[in-house]
């Protein structure tokens, strides 16, 4: 009988590795929307629409408001966060009722595709298509992915956490990297005598098609788990996750550690976001490279990346995750203060400022979401994630108005993004202060050996 017992119980880290080959996948697709459209192509593209229905003041009429068409867009991916950061929460509250995740994560996945998609009929200087395709995208992919990194406890033990999280971004960096590839030969070529204005509206909606077709892959293999620590309430699913949302509230006092690292993060996070959202922009506004030599850049980041990833997790094994964000942050406001003083048009430099991009942004990331993982009880994994990506990638918040603001009062690209290295001081310092053992035990979870 015990031999039975031992044969099935082997069977789960076979289930595991299943499942967490299925869950890479998830990366892969959204990675092309972050990277296409959220890094590369949208930023100038809706900034070239804006200027084509600027007046002679070149500004723009938004929010009863004349602004610089990069300022629009800059407040469009602060209106996205703060809109996120009302609905992600009881978001997740029904997503921790629920078994059918999958069925979750693929519903917001393929509705953010068709958000990014309108983007392709946003021409001349239809401005507002595109502000609504890029506002309901990134509000669609952070939906999506509380669900997808709601998963991860599910899918995989506390001590492999670091490992699986970083092959994850890993994967994403790669998928997203190769349709860039793509794009940029399309750029590169201008075949059938396409302009660069058409080039980049195809390559935006392989974007989406990308992202919703690799969808399909999670979804046809993840497994339905059964909900735990599910609480019953009385009345509707959605009046019952409000409900239960209301108690985790309540209990957050119970998990200081969690609120500290989530106070870390939204400093340091929406700093690294910021810098995402914005090198395109800042590359072609402030500094006079091409779209090509930006899409170039983007694309050694994103292989750059997916080795980063893998590295930083690796090295998360021997030091902890804690240790090697720290580190990476470090990194980040050498290249801020580096982004200050970088010459126009000096494409080496550009580059090499862009390897160092690569390096750390795959690798803080991925830490940031496995080392979350850790501070979390069983059970509400979707709901604190949910606070978690009210912050998270493409949708900074704090960031963004900054970048605007200070854009707005110099008129210059160079401090605006400068000033993130604020973020960055501030997250570390935070970060310091979150006892990783306690907060593990906090939350009732097993303490790896390495933390």
């Amino acid at each position: 009988m015990s031999d039975v017992t031992g044969e099935i119980a082997n069977l789960r880290p076979l289930a595991q590795a299943r499942e967490q080959k299925a869950w890479y996948w998830y990366d892969w697709a959204n990675s092309a929307y972050v990277t296409t459209i959220g890094t590369v192509m949208f930023g100038p593209y809706f900034i070239g629409l804006a200027e084509n229905a600027a007046g002679a003041d070149d500004r723009v009429g938004f929010l009863g408001m004349d602004m610089a068409p990069g300022s629009v867009f800059f407040w469009l991916i602060t209106i996205s966060t703060i809109v996120g950061a009302v609905l992600l929460p009881p978001l997740g509250a029904i997503a921790d009722r629920t078994a059918n995740k999958k069925g979750m994560l693929a519903a917001f996945a393929w509705t953010g595709a068709a958000f990014a998609s309108l983007i392709f009929f946003s021409t001349g200087d239809n401005w507002q298509l595109a502000a609504v395709a890029i506002v309901g995208g990134n509000l669609c992919l952070a939906a999506s992915g509380v669900i997808n990194d709601s998963i991860l406890p599910i899918i995989s033990d506390e001590a492999d956490r670091d490992r699986v999280s970083s092959r994850g971004w890993a994967w994403g960096y790669l998928g997203g990297g190769l349709l860039l590839a793509a794009n940029l030969a399309l750029f590169t070529l201008l075949p059938f005598g396409l302009d660069e204005a058409t080039a980049a509206r195809i390559s935006m909606l392989s974007a989406a098609i990308w992202w919703a077709g690799f969808t399909l892959i999670p979804f046809l293999r993840l497994s339905n788990h059964t909900p735990l620590d599910v609480v019953p309430q009385e009345g509707s699913v959605v009046k019952q996750s409000f409900a239960q949302l209301g108690d985790t509230l309540r209990e957050l006092r119970n998990y200081p550690m969690a609120v500290t690292f989530l106070l870390a993060y939204l400093f340091f996070n929406d700093g690294i976001q910021t810098v995402i959202a914005s090198s395109a922009v800042y590359g072609s506004e402030e500094l006079g490279h091409s779209q090509t030599i930006l899409i170039a850049t983007i694309l050694m980041v994103q292989f750059v990346a997916f080795g980063g990833a893998l590295v930083f997790g690796r090295l998360a094994g021997r030091f902890g995750a804690k240790r090697m964000i720290l580190n990476g942050l470090v990194v980040w406001m050498v290249i801020v203060t580096a982004a200050l003083f970088l010459p126009e048009e000096n494409v080496p430099l550009f580059l090499v400022l862009g390897f160092a991009i690569g390096v750390v942004l795959g690798g803080t990331q991925a830490l940031a979401r496995s080392y979350f993982s850790l501070l979390i009880p069983k059970g509400k994994e979707a709901e604190y994630f949910s606070f978690y990506h009210a912050m998270d990638r493409g949708t900074s918040w704090f960031g963004t108005a900054t970048m605007a603001i200070v854009l707005q009062l110099t008129d210059s690209y160079r401090p605006a993004i400068f000033a993130l290295i604020a973020f960055f001081v501030v997250g570390g310092a935070l970060l310091m202060r979150v006892d990783t053992a306690r907060g593990i035990r906090d939350a009732g979870n097993d303490v790896p050996a390495v933390i």
